[in-house]
Formats: structure tokens, C-alpha cells, sequence
């Protein structure tokens, strides 16, 4: 399903534009889908990218997706939980890795960039380089502090009450469990990553960060298990990273980790940006690093 293309002629081309990114729009809340309604491009030639967490439905999934679409060069995807859900509201009922590639399908018929997709190369500032959308999920890793494993993990979130709406609403079939599921996908992406030529940079895409440590920061630390897998966590070491972009965590900023920029680019739900502000800008330039 999946196939790569350095564009090697693009190498050679220079365009205008930004690479702009956003995460976690939420398009179900009215607020939000006004916002979304609202976004436009710079430029003729600025690429978005949108890291997760549209919506849960597939309707306004493809309404939001299809209004980007139509307006930016071009728009490249990786999904986020909440895209995964089998809501009882949603209209399509098709369940883990049959709802992901009907998600696939939609954003072909739209022109979105998914993750099972030829990296696309930006050659616009900076460039080039491979903008690589992902799909890796969370393997419940990322323990609650004071646990070694999952059950324990677990255990902890159901006796707080901070408690994932995935484990309602997302799941793995075929697989037993979303860790294997999540072991799988990692095992997929990592063997494309090694076979994209090391010479050509990439701009990872994921809903997750790579690593653990923007999670440190959460109000709720056990949430962190819903947040990423520790077996990514030198991948933007071992491949050649210019950024990495994430979502999911809903606290926009941007940070480093051995030298490469992370940049969390979530809007979030109403509740949340209407206490602190919207992020200024929404559409946040990532590359090259400012």
C-alpha cells in the first residue's frame, strides 16, 4: 500500500509558500468548526499539515479535509485517536484497521497526503525536504510514575478517574489489543524510514511526539500512557530529522531534544483556547525552524 518517490527533479526546484501545520481541531465543536472555516493560505503555494484529531465523525471529517483541501497546495494527514473512534453517533460503524482505511480512502478522494502515501517534498524555504506523515498509535508505555507495568498503569488511571475515552471508543480489530496494533505500525513505519534515503531530511508528522518528554508537563501524569510509545524515542536521532510535528497534548510550544525542534501545533477543544487564547498563529510555520 505504501511507496516512496524522492522526486528527484524537485531537488532542483525552488517554490514559494510556507509549510504550515495545525493539530486537533475538533471540528465538532461549533467554535471550532467556525475557526476552521475561517482558514486560508498566505500564498497559492502554502502547504498544511494536519496531525491528528479532526473529528470523530466521518462526515465532518470529510467536510474539514475537503475545505483545506480545496484551499491549500496541498494538505498531508496523520490521524489522531479521536479520528480512529467508532462513535455510536458516527453513521459509518467500521471499527480499527478497517475505519483507518476507509479515513485513507476519504482523503484520496480528496487529495490528502495520508500515511500510506509517497512522502511529498517541500521545496519551498529550507528545503528540500520529505514531509513524512505517520501512523504509530501508543503502546501504554509512557507508565503512570510509580508503575513498571501496564496493568499497574491502568490500574492507576481507573482509581483517579483520568481515564482515555479510547478505551470506549477506539478499537484494535483485528488486533487483541491497541499496543499491538501500535507494536505493528511501528514495525511498518520504522522499515519505511529506513529505506528513505538519508541524504533527503524529512519533517516527521505524528499525532504523538516521538519521545516522552513533552509529556512531563501534563496536569494529569497519567495520561501520558494514551500519548506515544518509548520505541520511537531515538527515532529522531536515528533518521534524519529537520522537525517533528505532534499534536494530541493540547499545550502548543515549541521545544528541542537533542537539537531537533518539536513543535506541538494543537488547537484544542473551545474550553481550553478560550481561556489562554487561540495560538498566534494558529497555523504555525514549522519549517524552517524559526
Amino acid at each position: 500500500m505504501t511507496g516512496d518517490t524522492h522526486a528527484d527533479d524537485a531537488r532542483n526546484e525552488r517554490t514559494g509558500g510556507r509549510l504550515l501545520a495545525v493539530s486537533d481541531l475538533h471540528v465538532s465543536y461549533q467554535q471550532n468548526r467556525d475557526l476552521v472555516e475561517q482558514l486560508r493560505p498566505g500564498s497559492p503555494e502554502d502547504w498544511l499539515i494536519v496531525a491528528g484529531d479532526v473529528s470523530e465523525s466521518t462526515t465532518t471529517i470529510r467536510w474539514a479535509l475537503g475545505l483545506l483541501a480545496e484551499r491549500f497546495a496541498k494538505v498531508i494527514w496523520a490521524p489522531g485517536n479521536h479520528e480512529l473512534w467508532t462513535h455510536p453517533n458516527d453513521p459509518v460503524q467500521v471499527r480499527g484497521v478497517e475505519r483507518y482505511e476507509h479515513l485513507v480512502e476519504i482523503c484520496r478522494e480528496l487529495g490528502v497526503v495520508t500515511p500510506e502515501d509517497p512522502y511529498p517534498v517541500w521545496t519551498g524555504a529550507g528545503g528540500p525536504v520529505a514531509v513524512a506523515p505517520l501512523f504509530l498509535l501508543y503502546d501504554y508505555t509512557f507508565r503512570a510514575p510509580g508503575t513498571t507495568t501496564k496493568e499497574e498503569s491502568l490500574a492507576v488511571a481507573y482509581e483517579t478517574g483520568v481515564v482515555c475515552a479510547d478505551e470506549r471508543f477506539l478499537h484494535p480489530d483485528p488486533y487483541p489489543d491497541r499496543d499491538s496494533w501500535c507494536r505493528e505500525r511501528v514495525r511498518l513505519t520504522e522499515k519505511r524510514l529506513a529505506a528513505h534515503d538519508p541524504e533527503l531530511p524529512l519533517v516527521l508528522v505524528n499525532h504523538y511526539p516521538l519521545v516522552r518528554q513533552p509529556t512531563e508537563i501534563l496536569w494529569y501524569p497519567e495520561f501520558a500512557q494514551w500519548c506515544g510509545t518509548v520505541l520511537t524515542a531515538d527515532w529522531h536521532r536515528r533518521f534524519n530529522t529537520a522537525t517533528m510535528i505532534y499534536g494530541h497534548l493540547h499545550i502548543p510550544r515549541r521545544t528541542s531534544y537533542d537539537g531537533v525542534p518539536f513543535e506541538e501545533v494543537s488547537l484544542g477543544y473551545p474550553r481550553e483556547w478560550g481561556r489562554r487564547g487561540l495560538p498566534d498563529p494558529l497555523l504555525r510555520e514549522v519549517f524552517p525552524d524559526a
